[in-house]
């Protein structure tokens, strides 16, 4: 990832802490409807890239959700993740951030070995998986399979074995949503389409043999996923 795309991360992760703050703190209410993206664009100085990342980041922690043709209102986040996730699913929250906070120092190094090592049939098949993934996104059906190939893909276009056996090793499980299947984002459209977007970085840096692009790339990709899940963890 370049410096501006490490900045949006770093400018999203501002306005989700300040939205949440108004949140808890009851300056926007349960039921409250969001400013529209042009006034947070002008309230936080930030691009609407920057706010739908955001708002879909505090959509997937169950702070907010977007009601079809009306808006975006403020959601109960204990209804929605305390009173839906199972038992299983609350105990596993530790493990996952755990496993991503692992995966973020293996999997960035994998990407950047990718980036100058893959062969052109292995950036081929990179592709090929990304594909698969945006196809099922939009035929609305499950993708933990889909996004599990594209990284096993990643990982075998590093040409060392150690990478592909650490991650065969985890198989399917360790993409995280696939471990909280009542969690919204487990289905929700436009929160798997940013997840296809941010694969599509990655392989953009690997096609392009930017070692230290595809290493923020992922590293950005997987700091969402952990950013999400710790939201999550604070609301048990």
């Amino acid at each position: 990832m370049t410096a501006l795309g490490r900045g949006r991360q770093r400018l999203a992760q501002q306005v989700i802490d300040q939205l949440r703050a108004q949140i808890e703190t009851g300056k926007l209410r349960v039921g409250d409807q969001l400013p529209t993206e042009p006034q947070l664009e002008s309230t936080f100085g930030v691009s609407r890239t920057v706010v739908r990342e955001a708002i879909a980041d505090l959509r997937a922690a169950g702070f907010v959700r977007p009601i079809q043709g009306k808006g975006v209102f403020v959601a109960d986040p204990k209804v929605n993740s305390v009173m839906s996730l199972t038992p299983v699913e609350i105990k596993s929250i530790p493990e996952t951030l755990e496993l991503l906070e692992f995966r973020m120092a293996t999997e960035g190094e994998a990407a950047a070995i990718a980036a100058y090592r893959r062969t052109a049939e292995q950036e081929a098949a990179i592709r090929e998986a990304n594909r698969k993934m945006a196809g099922m996104i939009e035929t609305g059906q499950q993708t933990v399979e889909a996004d599990y190939a594209f990284h096993m893909a990643v990982a075998a276009a590093t040409n060392n074995r150690f990478y592909v056996d650490v991650l065969r090793h985890f198989g399917p499980r360790a993409i995280p949503r696939g471990q909280f299947p009542t969690l919204p984002e487990a289905n929700d459209r436009e929160y798997l389409q940013k997840v296809y977007a941010e694969h599509v970085e990655i392989l953009s840096a690997i096609a392009d043999q930017d070692a230290e692009r595809a290493r923020q790339a992922m590293r950005a990709h997987l700091m969402a996923s952990q950013r999400r899940y710790r939201m999550l963890a604070e609301q048990q």
